[in-house]
């Protein structure tokens, strides 16, 4: 077979695979007699305060990306949301290390993994999408690059997390119960008006882990995926399983063939269900935004929520899980 042809057969087959594509992303469209757009939907009740910045930034027809950004700076600065940022539960050694990534339109994205003493991850992040040609910087190189773009730095141990990790020192460094872990991250997914998405997601990871540990939230395609012909998905829970299927991305993919973000969601924790013996040990829960503005939740335990805001209000919605059905 000459070059030629073999060149001419390849380009035929992309062709096809393009084609196959296009038509299934076009599923939702037909779905959807009308796009729901601008939206923003989140992890966890802590979502309700991010969303809301995210729609000042969203009504005024602004970028998926800033609302993003803007939205999830909310529960980083909160020391009440003792899972992300200000607060957030120590390493096994007492220190509060932060993982975040943030991804755009344009498959765009930047993260920041083990970041200690910035008070807001998600932005540092955006600057290394936007600054530097990586994707990724990591402990002390991210520290260094944030206090070099000028984010100032700050203790981020406050007085109750420190007691929570001598409690938990004190008590023989027993397992964390399911339903205090599963209460970790926020991930963000935004539809703008100009139908593009982005997403974000930022945590201070899995109480007293290991030094060093990094979970799902700062990998692209584990804790957060954005294709702007598709839909967007982001992830909750136990960080490493989502990096062992890299969910976030499958999610994706599902939704690209033809599944609702409802359907594609619950698909993607079947196929971690069906792959462990032990999954009713774990929390994991993904959460999925279309181009048509539908979107969807599912987790393996019961007690996931969301929050959604739209031009039509706002909610905050109990996730399908697996464990809760015919219980």
């Amino acid at each position: 077979m000459t070059a030629t042809r073999r060149g001419f057969l390849k380009l035929s087959l992309l062709s096809s695979i393009a084609s196959a594509f296009a038509a299934s992303s076009k599923t939702a469209f037909a779905r959807a007699q009308k796009i729901n757009k601008p939206v923003v939907i989140s992890t966890w009740e802590h979502g309700l305060a991010a969303n809301k910045a995210a729609w000042d930034v969203l009504k005024k027809n602004g970028r998926a990306l800033d609302a993003v950004e803007q939205g999830v700076r909310v529960p980083e600065a909160d020391p009440l949301v003792r899972t992300v940022g200000l607060g957030g539960y120590p390493d096994s050694e007492g220190n509060v290390t932060l993982d975040a990534c943030i991804m755009d339109e344009n498959m765009n994205c930047g993260s920041v993994a083990y970041l200690q003493d910035i008070l807001h991850p998600i932005s540092v992040a955006r600057k290394v999408m936007e600054d530097t040609p990586h994707v990724m910087l990591v402990g002390a190189g991210a520290k260094k690059f944030a206090l070099e773009q000028g984010f100032a730095q700050q203790n981020l141990l406050t007085e109750q997390s420190k007691q929570d990790w001598l409690a938990w020192r004190h008590s023989g460094q027993q397992k964390k119960q399911i339903n205090i872990e599963n209460h970790d991250t926020i991930g963000m997914l935004a539809l703008d008006a100009s139908g593009n998405l982005s997403g974000a997601c930022t945590t201070s990871g899995a109480a007293f882990k290991l030094p060093g540990r990094v979970g799902d939230s700062p990998i692209i395609g584990a804790g957060l995926y954005v294709d702007n012909e598709v839909g967007a998905a982001t992830a909750t829970g136990m960080g490493e399983l989502m990096m062992k299927t890299v969910g976030c991305h499958l999610v994706v993919e599902l939704m690209r063939q033809g599944a609702s973000p409802q359907e594609a969601c619950q698909k993607a924790v079947e196929r971690i269900a069906t792959r462990l013996d032990n999954f009713a040990e774990f929390q994991v829960g993904f959460l999925a935004l279309n181009k048509a503005g539908e979107y969807g939740a599912y987790c393996i335990q019961p007690g996931f929520n969301y929050a959604v805001k739209d031009a039509s209000g706002e909610q905050l919605i109990d996730g399908k899980n697996l464990l809760g059905e015919g219980a």
